[in-house]
């Protein structure tokens, strides 16, 4: 068994695509998925499956989310391994002054960071980018709503990435450290 994250896009934000932690704990051990534990209330799922295709795992779960809830969820699946490389390899670990305004931006492809490596020709004032092999990195200098980087890199990979702030990802770091 290898431990995996799940990373649920857009759930429990607002009104629409509510999910409660408990039911997605029991959708995803339904699965035949183990240890399965969330973080949060927005989508975070750490669990052992037997198989390591993340996207396969994915995909298992967006099926079973929209056949049991009704509604569709983009999810971003990455090995332990892989998590643990997107912490290591940071490159913008050394601005972060404030962990809420610091995103990383998770995809299932390759491919969708590609999409936003023209990001990287502009001037964003205090935001800044950098695109790993595994994960995209954002400092949101003057918060999240107000980034005009945050904005055009969400225009620029639309519903393939899902971003998490740097206290998520090092608390999901913990938990599968935890094990």
């Amino acid at each position: 068994m290898a431990t995996h994250i799940a990373l649920l896009r857009g759930i429990n934000v607002g009104k629409a695509k509510r999910i409660a932690m408990a039911d997605l704990r029991a959708l995803v051990a339904g699965l035949g998925h183990g240890k399965v534990r969330t973080l949060l209330n927005s989508g975070n799922v750490v669990f052992d499956a037997a198989h390591s295709g993340t996207v396969k795992l994915a995909r298992e779960i967006e099926a079973a989310i929209a056949e049991r809830f009704g509604f569709a969820v983009s999810v971003v699946v990455i090995s332990a391994a892989d998590f643990a490389a997107v912490v290591d390899e940071n490159p913008l670990r050394g601005i972060i002054t404030n962990p809420s305004r610091f995103l990383v931006a998770f995809t299932a492809r390759p491919a969708t960071l590609a999409k936003a490596a023209a990001l990287n020709q502009q001037t964003w004032a205090t935001d800044q980018l950098a695109i790993g092999p595994r994960a995209a990195y954002l400092w949101c200098g003057v918060g999240i709503l107000e980034s005009r980087l945050a904005a055009a890199f969400t225009r620029a990979t639309g519903d393939a990435a899902t971003m998490r702030n740097w206290s998520t990802v090092m608390k999901l770091h913990a938990m599968v450290a935890e094990g």
